[in-house]
């Protein structure tokens, strides 16, 4: 077995370096590095060859031109063992570099800053260092190449054991190698064609191309059945920390993460409280508390919840920890846990606890969805906001304070249930969800079922529709279950007839003038 007599370490993350090249350097390894990672070599007392005295060449253009010289390619391009390619680089005097250690200008974090320069995000734009990291990989026969310092450890273990690396961790590192700088350049690819306006039609933002490389956050024990494989990829853990509870399932991760964006939309108002199951919201309330927004949000339907997601807009306190307990939930999604909260739910033996560490509406405001063959369909996020001043009365009679409440408290639940939608409430709780049916009329049956289900008294409600009613006998239904009002989106060839209807029965009716179809 050869050994790595030669490493190359260029790197502008240096957590883990120092140690690492003290590894490399009792084992014998050569280090040869550039710039600022020369210097904190020298500083914690190693040996260092400069680039420029390896290649015979100085650095220059601002650093721009340092590695990209035959002497670095070639020493790792070249094939060991082969006569042809061993007689060149003697001819040429190029050494062999046995190991890399390259990780790349900070460009994602560069350009996440809301005020990047040009300037700054184009000097981010690294060239050497992906130059590096895929000759290393490619010739990974007989180069290693590290990209993640997480690496270290197990590189500097087998350099320690055997003064080399095994065939399969080589490969291992030049497939990781591959994803981070296809990472690397989709990032560059997708602000240049933000900021150039490369977009697929003269009126969409959206880009020409999509380029999704993104690297893995977790495994997953299955996906949606235990017969599909599944995993969880991109930056999840940016947004929610895990406090307690089982590994997150496939299932468990679609459903909070629709909790997550629908409490979303309450950000900054009272007490509120939702709960979903199959990511349908089945009950939301708001109160001076959230233990009294738990009880109108479980009212709603006290058998659907067993088993869902909970999410809250406000931290957790004991009192609304202690009414939630009351039933088994599979994930609970908040801003905070007090300590006297945390205390009462670990109890729970299966019962996942999530942190929002930042707001899902900060994420990038794009839905991807594969449709199969290869395929994907890419929409902006539904992220619109509907006010007072969004509405259109439409009907003779105008809404009171009480009904304009409402409706703009079920707009804001309505738009994440699945289509067709129909929704009763009040102005701090739902009464009656109709989710996910072929017709608009079915998913009105459906919640004023659900609603008598509960006891629950549809007189004086308003009546929410995701999409506008088509025919006039869905309005009529409504008003028959006891709404006093109705907001829907307009726009029905029929939408005097719809308006007829409700001024005969001295209903009052909002357009938005937005749909909101969930599929």
């Amino acid at each position: 077995m050869t050994k790595i007599r030669r490493a190359l370490l260029s790197v502008s993350d240096k957590s883990g370096l120092i140690p690492f090249a003290q590894a490399l350097a009792a084992a014998g390894v050569e280090l040869i590095s550039t710039g600022g990672t020369a210097k904190a070599l020298r500083d914690a007392g190693l040996a260092v060859k400069d680039i420029s005295e390896h290649t015979g060449f100085p650095e220059m253009l601002d650093g721009r031109v340092k590695t990209l010289h035959p002497k670095v390619h070639g020493g790792l391009l070249f094939i060991r063992g082969n006569a042809a390619h061993e007689a060149a680089a003697k001819q040429h005097g190029i050494a062999p570099i046995d190991l890399v250690v390259v990780n790349l200008y900070p460009f994602e974090a560069t350009v996440a800053k809301p005020d990047v320069s040009w300037h700054d995000a184009i000097e981010n734009i690294d060239i050497g260092g992906p130059s590096m990291l895929r000759s290393a990989a490619k010739n990974h026969d007989s180069v290693t190449v590290i990209v993640d310092p997480a690496d270290y450890a197990t590189v500097a273990e087998q350099i320690k054991t055997s003064g080399d690396t095994t065939l399969e961790l080589r490969r291992t590192l030049a497939a990781k190698v591959y994803a981070r700088t296809a990472a690397y350049d989709a990032a560059i690819a997708a602000h240049l064609g933000k900021v150039f306006s490369v977009q697929c039609s003269e009126s969409s933002p959206l880009p020409a191309a999509l380029t999704i490389s993104t690297p893995l956050a977790q495994p997953l024990r299955y996906g949606e059945n235990p017969h599909q494989a599944a995993a969880l990829y991109g930056k999840f853990r940016d947004y929610y920390q895990q406090l307690r509870g089982k590994e997150l399932s496939y299932n468990n991760i679609l459903d909070l993460t629709a909790a997550a964006a629908l409490i979303t939309e309450f950000h900054g108002d009272a007490p509120t409280l939702a709960i979903l199951k199959h990511t349908n919201p089945c009950g939301v309330g708001q109160g001076a508390s959230l233990h009294e927004a738990w009880d109108k949000a479980f009212a709603t339907d006290k058998q659907a919840p067993f088993g869902g997601i909970i999410a809250v807009n406000q931290p957790l306190d004991a009192a609304g920890a202690e009414a939630i307990a009351e039933i088994f939930s599979e994930v609970i999604v908040a801003p905070d846990f007090s300590t006297e909260a945390l205390a009462i739910l670990q109890k729970k033996k299966n019962l996942r606890l999530l942190k929002v560490l930042k707001s899902p509406s900060a994420a990038t405001a794009r839905d991807v969805r594969s449709v199969g063959a290869d395929s994907f369909l890419v929409q902006e996020r539904d992220l619109k906001l509907t006010t007072t001043a969004d509405l259109k009365i439409v009907t003779k009679r105008q809404p009171t304070e009480a009904e304009l409440r409402a409706m703009l408290f079920g707009w804001r639940v309505v738009k994440h249930l699945k289509s067709n939608a129909i929704l009763y409430c009040g102005e701090d709780r739902t009464l009656g969800v109709g989710a996910g049916q072929m017709s608009r009329v079915d998913a009105s049956r459906i919640a004023v079922w659900k609603a008598g289900e509960a006891k629950l008294s549809l007189k004086g409600s308003v009546v929410c529709s995701d999409a506008f009613f088509p025919f006039a006998d869905g309005l009529i239904a409504a008003a028959e279950a006891g709404a006093t009002a109705a907001i829907q989106p307009g726009g029905s060839v029929r939408d005097a007839e719809v308006i007829a209807a409700a001024d005969e029965r001295g209903m009052a009716m909002a357009f938005t003038g937005t749909r909101h179809f969930r599929h």
